[in-house]
């Protein structure tokens, strides 16, 4: 047997066990496990008590988390929500947080925070879908309008900043050019790939037999999902496109063949306990081991810019939720800028790709988690006490 060490994952998985515990075992503290995840990383990692450290198995399952997290953020998109009206202002939305996010960059860049305005755009753009629907779930408002136009407006910013980051920001080098051609190759077989397993599928013998092997210990679907996922992957990094982009797609596809679910409910509880049981939280947990805070808490000037940059999320992201104020009311357009400015995931990848390439500093990368994570803290918890305020009678309008 090979003379490997599982005594860090040991302890990476323990934190992921104990975080979500221990808030269950106090329900007034409303706080998202991925926080305090992270923070759990910080404190016993090598920047903290130096308690464990991100060796080879560690490494190993934390990049299958991302993988796994980016595949489940694909599987939540609806593709039949992103229609009309709707698209529309989800798409205006994002380029309007890009200009944003653009100014706040070269601001940033200014003061010599940032080496690369774009990056830092690219890192505000996206929202944490995964965490938005809860919240929307909880409030009774999946379905209303607010929850349409936010679920469509977080799918549309998630797809966009994980092409962009991939297109833009790879770090398997080679121009912007050919990169641009290397995704047009790899979007022709994801659909191609796309139209083979919609195909098999509907055809009713391949349809049988998955239907008899779905619940048995082959869980031939969760199968044939992981191997769709590692094949974009796979395929992505061959192609000199970051990885994230093929998980993404991967999860897309499969959300868009999986429309209806009803000969297999539990496919993707199945698939979610398989990512939110092991491996996602063992990616967040390696995040805060890998973040440094040093630099953070011994620099007040670097310290101010935690602040900085959740004020440049909240604004960046926050207020293309404007754009809707005429069909949702002030009080709903608050709660969706709000629910729109929430993100951590992306931002931990993104700053990752950003401190890799050399185009962010370790404690600039270190301020952004920071913020996002604050994000993640405020924002849903003030956007649910928005959307559960009772209407007065005066505010009705008069039919």
């Amino acid at each position: 047997m090979p003379d490997v060490e599982f005594t860090n994952l040991f302890a990476v998985a323990l934190i992921a066990l104990l975080a979500p515990l221990l808030l269950g075992l106090a329900p007034r503290l409303r706080v998202p496990a991925v926080v305090l995840e992270i923070v759990a990383g910080i404190v016993v990692g090598p920047h903290g008590l130096g308690l464990v450290d991100v060796d080879e198995p560690v490494q190993i399952v934390s990049l299958l988390g991302l993988g796994f997290l980016l595949f489940l953020a694909g599987l939540e998109i609806d593709v039949h929500r992103l229609r009309g009206r709707v698209l529309r202002l989800a798409a205006l939305g994002y380029l309007v947080t890009l200009a944003l996010g653009t100014v706040a960059g070269l601001g940033f860049s200014a003061a010599g925070w940032v080496r690369s305005p774009l990056l830092l755009a690219v890192a505000l753009s996206a929202t944490s879908l995964g965490l938005v629907v809860p919240v929307l779930k909880d409030a009774g408002k999946v379905d209303s309008t607010v929850g349409q136009f936010t679920i469509a407006a977080a799918s549309v910013a998630d797809f966009a900043a994980v092409l962009v980051l991939s297109l833009v920001f790879s770090t398997e080098g080679g121009s912007a050019g050919e990169r641009l051609v290397m995704v047009g190759l790899f979007a022709l077989l994801v659909v191609v790939a796309g139209i083979v397993v919609a195909t098999a599928g509907r055809s009713q013998r391949i349809g049988g037999v998955l239907v008899r092997l779905q619940d048995t210990t082959a869980e031939i679907r969760v199968r044939a999902a992981v191997v769709l996922l590692v094949a974009f992957v796979a395929l992505a990094e061959q192609f000199g496109l970051e990885t994230i982009l093929g998980a993404f797609l991967a999860g897309a596809v499969v959300g868009l063949v999986d429309r209806d679910a009803s000969s297999h409910p539990r496919f993707r509880i199945k698939l979610e306990a398989l990512g939110y049981g092991f491996l996602i939280p063992v990616f967040f947990v390696t995040s805060g081991l890998r973040l440094d805070l040093g630099g953070l808490v011994d620099d007040p000037a670097a310290l101010a810019r935690v602040p900085l940059f959740l004020l440049a999320l909240l604004v960046v992201r926050g207020a293309p939720a404007l754009l809707s104020i005429r069909s949702l009311g002030g009080r709903s357009t608050a709660a969706v800028g709000l629910l729109q400015a929430t993100s951590l995931p992306f931002i931990v990848t993104a700053t990752q790709i950003g401190v890799l390439t050399g185009l962010m500093a370790p404690v600039t990368g270190a301020a952004l988690v920071c913020a996002g994570l604050l994000s993640v803290l405020m924002f849903p918890s003030i956007a649910l006490l928005l959307l559960k305020q009772p209407v007065s009678a005066a505010s009705i309008p008069p039919r």
